[in-house]
């Protein structure tokens, strides 16, 4: 892929200017570093910036980190642009794309994948692959797949366009940001994701025990209208009545403004540029997680023509073409773009002991 996507025809807004895991601590610091070790096992070019390279990074900031990690390849992209393009893509190779047509459910029959229940009627296949982000577990639960899957609730908000500010992504434990076609910038709170209490949350607590002892100080756990949201609609629906998936076609949660004004104060201070901006929209979303942040990229072995695509746990979008071409090797028995083995689903019931990354 080039640097620069800039026909009209499939802009997605994709710009490669880096990204920037700053540091302002020691330990932040020795964080960035054992993660930097393994990155150089998959050869990923990044290394390790301080003093006056850091700060040529971050343009108009008067804040001073001790130090940072930079990946000079990587990018950033628009996702109502780049979701769009790859539709039409996908349109202009022959596929079909059906929208506002909610899955009600798959058929089996002798125990295999034959057709796929929608809203509309019935679709005829032999291999299906769940991508249904955090409405997966709730989808394969009707089908006696237990999958350890919860939901964090990310907010985000957008600037008005800003002049002087950094063109590489940057990731702080105060803020996160990135340029945006417009000129503006998407701005969250780096380390405060809302995790509300389901019913899911007892039944996987064993499972996502060392997850929430490694990253508690960034949760925030909340008792909310969700816990009774979730628990109506955890009774399996048959396929001629309408599903969950009908009655909330989109997963739209309120953002957490308190937390996002705290991100813009903490940003202003370290990049006065930024007084001048407004804050154009605020938004959330629900993020599909497990319990070692690892997604699921997998056929499941008892149900034949089955395939799980989901996990991501908010790293979906920028793993998205690497991850799309691992599920099409998947569906169509090709050799593997990498080695699936990582992303097993097995790896929940095989006996290895799952448990999240440290570092970044």
């Amino acid at each position: 892929m080039s640097g620069t996507l800039r026909n009209p025809q499939s802009e997605t807004g994709f710009r490669r200017a880096g990204i920037l895991f700053a540091a302002d601590s020691d330990e932040n610091v020795a964080q960035n570093e054992a993660w930097l070790d393994k990155a150089r096992q998959h050869q990923i070019d990044a290394r390790m910036v301080s003093g006056s390279e850091l700060q040529r990074l971050v343009p108009g900031a008067d804040k001073r980190w001790k130090a940072g990690l930079f990946c000079a390849t990587d990018g950033r992209a628009e996702p109502h642009l780049a979701t769009t393009a790859v539709a039409l893509a996908a349109r202009r190779s022959g596929a079909s794309v059906l929208t506002n047509c909610a899955v009600r459910g798959l058929e089996l029959s002798a125990g295999s994948v034959s057709a796929v229940i929608t809203e509309h009627g019935r679709i005829s296949c032999s291999t299906v692959v769940v991508a249904a982000g955090a409405w997966s577990r709730r989808f394969l639960k009707d089908l006696n797949i237990t999958l350890p899957q919860l939901k964090v609730r990310g907010s985000v908000m957008r600037t008005s366009p800003v002049e002087g500010g950094p063109e590489a992504a940057l990731w702080s434990t105060e803020f996160a940001l990135r340029k945006r076609i417009d000129g503006g910038y998407s701005i969250a709170n780096a380390h405060a994701s809302v995790v509300s209490i389901v019913p899911d949350s007892f039944r996987f607590f064993v499972n996502f025990l060392p997850a929430l002892r490694s990253d508690f100080k960034s949760l925030r756990l909340r008792v909310d209208d969700r816990f009774i949201k979730e628990w109506s609609e955890s009774r399996p629906t048959p396929p001629d009545q309408i599903s969950p998936y009908e009655r909330t076609r989109v997963l739209d949660p309120s953002p957490d403004s308190a937390y996002l004004r705290i991100a813009f104060d903490r940003l202003t201070k370290a990049f006065p540029v930024f007084a001048s901006a407004t804050v154009v929209q605020q938004w959330a979303g629900l993020i599909d997680v497990t319990t070692d942040a690892i997604p699921v990229i997998s056929p499941v072995e008892a149900v034949p023509g089955l395939i799980i695509a989901t996990g991501f746990s908010g790293h979906g979008f920028g793993i998205a073409p690497g991850a799309g071409r691992l599920v099409a090797d998947l569906v169509t028995c090709s050799r593997p773009l990498v080695d699936p083995t990582e992303f097993r689903f097995s790896r929940f019931t095989d006996g290895t002991r799952v448990r999240p990354l440290t570092g970044l």
